[in-house]
């Protein structure tokens, strides 16, 4: 499961954590961690019964990947610098072999820039044969989707934050990642913003958060959907999206 906080939850983390334990993910990738440290993530911890791997951000907000109990961390990395916000990355072991799982949270003002982390992300982690998942707010547009009513709906400060040079939708950070191998596994789930309590004037309805899949774990991927209950109506800004991967 992924999904978007906003600011670290505040006075919605009950909330939040009361989704996490209805979900009952096996890993799960968080984003918008704001001013988390090792005391924050432990109680975290505790309330979600998950090990967690924080990745703390020089510009933005960190990010974490936590996993559940029997599976186990076996290697970890973290980008800070190279991006706006962070990315994590744990690799678990699954019957299957080694999954590595990377929680990331893509520059939301410049196309460009957002293009750019996606080309040397995409790249830092595409794989031929290893099993392989991306997932967070990556900010972006997917291609081969109609987004001009989304985009007129926004105010034209918001609006650039999502407009090509030429003018149209700004999908090239999506594109990144699907020309390095990987599928997006959520084509058919449907918008993941704005919340319908927290609908805030820098989102059009539309899908930011996303699960990509290398080649060899695409076909192990299974029901993929956004979790839009009433508890998650008011939880964040964004809802959280979850996908079965049968390993």
């Amino acid at each position: 499961m992924t999904w978007n906080i906003l600011h670290g939850g505040g006075d919605r983390l009950p909330a939040i954590i009361e989704v996490v334990r209805e979900a009952r993910p096996d890993i799960l990738a968080m984003q918008e961690l704001r001013s988390y440290g090792d005391s924050e993530v432990a109680v975290l911890e505790e309330a979600t019964g998950m090990t967690a791997h924080l990745s703390r951000s020089l510009f933005g907000q960190p990010v974490a990947v936590l996993v559940r109990p029997p599976l186990t961390i076996t290697r970890r990395s973290s980008v800070r610098w190279r991006l706006h916000h962070a990315a994590a990355t744990v690799v678990v072991t699954t019957p299957s072999g080694p999954l590595s799982v990377v929680s990331t949270h893509l520059t939301p003002y410049s196309p460009y820039r957002r293009m750019r982390e996606a080309v040397w992300l995409a790249a830092r982690h595409a794989s031929a044969d290893g099993l392989v998942a991306i997932a967070g707010d990556l900010n972006g547009l997917a291609p081969g989707v109609d987004h001009t009513e989304a985009l007129a709906s926004l105010p034209l400060n918001h609006r650039r934050r999502h407009l090509s040079p030429s003018g149209g939708a700004d999908t090239r950070a999506v594109a990144a990642f699907l020309a390095a191998g990987f599928t997006d596994l959520g084509r058919e789930s449907g918008p993941t913003v704005p919340t319908i309590g927290l609908r805030g004037e820098e989102f059009a309805e539309t899908r930011l958060d996303y699960v990509l899949a290398s080649p060899a774990l695409t076909e192990h991927a299974r029901d993929l959907q956004v979790i839009r209950t009433d508890a998650t109506d008011h939880a964040s800004d964004h809802y959280p999206v979850r996908v079965e991967l049968d390993l």
